[in-house]
C-alpha cells in the first residue's frame, strides 16, 4: 500500500493540519501499517485495530504531551506509538532493544505512564490531575480504559476517589466487550445496558428550557419540575451509577466515527467535573480475520496478512500449559471437589478445555486476581479443592490475599503459576521472576517446580492432594519431550531427586532450567569436572538432609534457578547452611541478577544473563578454577543419605 499521509506524520502536530476527511484516510493507512508490521513480528493486534479512530481523535483534539493521555494496559496503544514518532522503529516492536509493546516513559515523552497490567489508568490519571491543580497548571488529563479493565478492583478504587475529589479529568471507556477473552462479570453487562444516557440529558435540558421560558413561574414550581425530571434518571439512565459517583456521563457513542468522536471530545473537554465518555468499538476493526476471531487475534505470532493464517510452528513436545490443562481434567474426572479459578486468562492458562468438560466447576472472575484468590478461599472452606491458574507476574497483584486469606487459614489451595521465568517479548512487566522470593517467606506455603512436563503432571496431582497451600511454577513454551505415560502419583514432600552422583561439584537445579543444567554438566564432564546433579523439586520445604550432606562431602555447591537470585532458591539453601552452622561452604548461586530484565526472545535473554547451557558451563568452570577445585575421580556421596 502506498501511504498518502502516514509517512508524513511524525508527531500529533502533523495530524492537526489535516481535515476530518483526511483523517479517515489516515485511519485506513494506520490499520494497514499495523497489520503489515505485526504480521511479521507478532504482537497485540486486535485491541489496537479497534482504537484507531479513537487514537486519532484524541491526538487531534488534545495537545499531547502537554495534555496527558494515560493508556490502560497498553494493548490498544500501537496507533499511539506510530503517531508519536515511532513509526520508523515499529518493526522492532517487542524485540530485544526494540520498542516496547506497551507505553513506556523511558521510550517517549508521549508515554505518560509505564503500564502492562490492567486497571491502573484511572488512579494514575487522577494523581496527575491533582498534581496539575496543586501546581496551578491548566492541562487536560485523559485516562483510556477498556470495559475489561473496569473489572479490576484498582479501577473501581480510582473511580471512587475521582468522583469524590471531583478534579477535572476525562475517563474514556473503550467498550468492545472483550479483554483477552470475552469479559466476565456484572460491570461489562452494565455497560451494555447504558444506551439511553444522552436521551435523558437532552430530555432534561429541553424540559428546563421550556419551563424557564414560561413567564411568572414560581421557584417552587420550577424545583418541583426539576426534581421530577431528576427522579426519572432511574428509569431513563442505566448509567446512573456513574452520575451517583460524581461523574458527568456521555455516551455511548460510535468509536469508529471520527467526526462524532472529535465533536464529542471538543464539547466535553472543558467540563469542570470529572467526565466519563463511553465509546463503543469493535476489537480487530478493519481487518476481517481479527474481527471474526477476536480472542485469537488479541496476541498473535507472525501470520500471513492476506489470509490471516498464523504461521505454523514446527511440531514438537506439548507446552507446559497444555500438559497442565490435560492433567487437571484427568484429576477432576476422578475428584468432584476439584474446581478451577482464573482471572481473565481462561485461554492463556489452558482452562478453556477444562471449562468445556466441567462448565460448572470453572470460574473466570475477570481482571481481579485479589477476588480470585479470596473466592477460592471461600470454596476451600467448604471442602472444595480450588486450583488457581494465574500467571506468575499477575499473581503478584494478589499477594495480601495469599498471606491473609490463604496462608493464615492454611487452606488447601493450589496456585498454578504459568509463565514463570523469562517470558520474552512482553518484557519486564511480564517476566515471572519473583514468585520464589515472594512466596517462600509465607507460613504454611509449599513451593514446587518441575524439571520437565512429566514431572509437572505429578506436581499438580501432589499439590491438589496436599492439605496446605501449594504453588507450582512452570514456564511458557514447550516441554523437553518427556514421556507422559506414567500414572499420576504423589511426590514425597520436600524430597529432591538425585539424577547423577559423582565428583566433588554438586549442582542443584530448580525447575525447567534443569535441562540446561544437564547439558552444562555434560560439557563439564568433557573438561574432567565431574558433578553430582540434583533436581531440587521443592523450594519449600527444602531437602535439608540431602543438602547438608552435600555441604559436608562436596568441595563446592552450585544452585541454578531461572528466577531472581535475591530471596530465591539459592538464598533458601544458603540460609539453611547458616542455620545448621555449616558455613563456610564454597557456593555459587546462578540466577537472574537484581536488575530490570528487558524484552527479547527467551533464548537470547537466557544467553545474555548466563542462564543457558553454555552460560552455566562457563560460570561453573570459572568458579571451579578460581576456587582451586581440580578435576578429580568420580567421588560418590557417602552413606549419610
Amino acid at each position: 500500500m502506498e501511504y498518502q499521509y502516514l509517512t508524513k506524520i511524525n508527531s500529533p502536530a502533523d495530524l492537526k493540519k489535516l481535515s476530518l476527511a483526511e483523517l479517515e484516510v489516515v485511519a485506513e493507512e494506520l490499520r494497514h501499517f499495523m497489520v503489515d508490521v505485526v504480521s511479521k513480528v507478532g504482537g497485540h493486534l486486535g485491541a489496537s485495530l479497534g482504537t484507531v479512530e479513537l487514537t486519532l481523535a484524541l491526538h487531534y483534539v488534545f495537545d499531547a504531551p502537554h495534555d496527558k493521555l494515560v493508556w490502560d494496559v497498553g494493548h490498544q496503544a500501537y496507533g499511539h506509538k506510530i503517531l508519536t514518532g515511532r513509526r520508523d522503529r515499529f518493526d522492532t516492536l517487542r524485540q530485544y532493544q526494540g520498542i516496547s509493546g506497551f507505553p513506556m516513559r523511558q521510550e517517549s515523552e508521549f508515554d505518560e505512564y509505564n503500564v502492562a497490567h490492567a486497571s491502573t489508568s484511572i488512579s494514575a490519571a487522577l494523581g496527575m490531575a491533582v498534581a496539575r491543580d496543586l501546581k496551578k497548571e491548566n492541562n487536560y488529563v485523559v485516562a483510556i480504559i477498556g470495559d475489561g479493565g473496569l473489572t479490576g478492583g484498582v479501577a473501581l478504587e480510582g473511580l471512587n476517589q475521582a468522583g469524590y475529589l471531583k478534579r477535572r479529568m476525562l475517563i474514556v471507556i473503550n467498550d468492545n466487550e472483550m479483554s483477552i477473552s470475552p469479559n466476565i462479570g456484572a460491570i461489562p453487562g452494565y455497560l451494555n445496558r447504558i444506551v439511553q444516557g444522552q436521551t435523558y440529558m437532552r430530555f432534561k435540558k429541553e424540559v428546563e428550557r421550556m419551563v424557564s421560558s414560561v413567564p411568572h413561574i414560581g421557584p417552587r414550581i420550577f424545583r418541583l419540575v426539576k426534581d421530577t425530571v431528576d427522579a426519572m434518571k432511574t428509569f431513563m439512565v442505566p448509567g446512573l451509577m456513574f452520575h451517583e459517583l460524581g461523574f458527568d456521563y456521555v455516551g455511548p457513542i460510535n468509536g469508529h466515527s471520527i467526526p462524532t468522536l472529535v465533536e464529542t471530545l471538543q464539547n466535553i473537554k472543558n467540563n469542570e467535573t470529572p467526565t466519563i465518555l463511553h465509546v463503543v468499538t469493535k476489537k480487530g476493526k478493519g481487518y476481517p480475520p481479527a474481527e471474526s476471531s477476536q480472542d485469537k487475534y488479541h496476541g498473535v505470532t507472525p501470520f500471513d496478512p492476506e489470509t490471516g493464517e498464523m504461521k505454523k510452528s514446527v511440531g514438537g513436545p506439548p507446552t507446559y500449559t497444555s500438559v497442565f490443562s490435560k492433567t487437571l481434567i484427568e484429576i477432576a474426572e476422578h475428584d468432584p471437589k476439584v474446581v478451577a479459578v482464573t482471572a481473565a486468562m481462561l485461554e492463556g492458562t489452558g482452562l478453556e478445555k477444562f471449562k468445556e468438560h466441567f462448565p460448572d466447576r470453572c470460574f473466570d472472575v475477570g481482571i481481579a486476581e485479589q477476588h480470585a484468590l479470596t473466592f477460592a478461599c471461600g470454596l476451600a472452606t467448604q471442602g472444595m479443592k480450588p486450583v488457581c491458574a494465574i500467571y506468575s507476574t499477575f499473581l503478584q497483584r494478589g499477594y495480601d490475599q495469599i498471606y491473609h486469606d490463604i496462608c493464615l487459614m492454611d487452606l488447601p489451595i493450589t496456585l498454578a503459576m504459568d509463565r514463570a521465568g523469562i517470558v520474552g517479548a512482553d518484557g519486564p512487566t511480564h517476566h515471572g521472576l519473583f514468585d520464589i522470593a515472594y512466596l517462600r517467606t509465607l507460613p504454611n506455603m509449599m513451593l514446587m517446580a518441575p524439571k520437565d512436563e512429566a514431572e509437572l503432571r505429578q506436581m499438580i496431582y501432589t499439590a491438589i492432594e496436599i492439605p496446605h497451600p501449594t504453588a507450582v511454577r512452570y514456564p511458557r513454551g514447550s516441554g523437553v519431550g518427556a514421556s507422559l505415560d506414567e500414572p499420576l502419583r504423589a511426590l514425597e514432600i520436600g524430597k529432591a531427586e538425585i539424577l547423577q552422583d559423582q565428583g566433588d561439584v554438586a549442582i542443584i537445579g530448580y525447575g525447567h532450567i534443569m535441562s540446561a543444567v544437564l547439558q552444562a554438566a555434560r560439557k563439564l564432564e568433557e573438561q574432567g569436572i565431574h558433578c553430582t546433579i540434583i533436581n531440587a523439586r521443592w523450594a519449600k520445604p527444602l531437602d535439608e538432609e540431602l543438602y547438608c550432606v552435600l555441604a559436608n562431602e562436596k568441595k563446592c555447591l552450585v544452585t541454578v534457578e531461572d528466577a531472581a537470585l535475591m530471596g530465591g532458591f539459592g538464598s533458601a539453601v544458603t540460609e539453611l547452611f547458616v542455620e545448621r552452622k555449616l558455613l563456610p561452604v564454597r557456593m555459587l548461586r546462578i540466577g537472574v541478577p537484581d536488575r530490570v530484565i528487558p524484552q527479547g526472545a527467551p533464548n537470547l535473554l537466557y544467553a545474555k544473563f548466563g542462564l543457558d547451557a553454555d552460560g552455566i558451563f562457563e560460570r561453573i568452570k570459572s568458579f571451579v578454577t578460581e576456587e582451586g577445585i581440580h578435576a578429580t575421580k568420580r567421588h560418590r556421596l557417602g552413606s549419610k543419605l
